[in-house]
């Protein structure tokens, strides 16, 4: 029981670890490509911006997701047997 339950805490750690680190280097990559768009084109940089926001609310969303299932398996383990 208890090498489930530290398996587990082990999948929940890498789930949101890697998520942030995902989430991290996907919003910089495209706060990049944002600022090399508005400096070629400044003329296009509000319409560039509001596209920006909404893709960095999507990238969230993804990682948001990944914690909520690392939650579910840390509080709701669905692989612990029924007592």
């Amino acid at each position: 029981m208890e090498n489930i339950l530290g398996l587990v805490a082990l999948a929940c750690g890498l789930i949101v670890g890697l998520g942030a680190i995902g989430a991290s280097i996907g919003i910089a990559l495209m706060g990049g490509k944002f600022l090399e768009s508005s400096a070629r084109q400044p003329e296009l940089m509000n319409e560039l911006q509001t596209k920006m926001f909404i893709l960095a609310g999507l990238i969230d969303a993804a990682f948001l997701i990944g914690v909520a299932i690392a939650l579910l398996f840390a509080f709701a383990n669905p692989f612990q047997l029924a007592a």
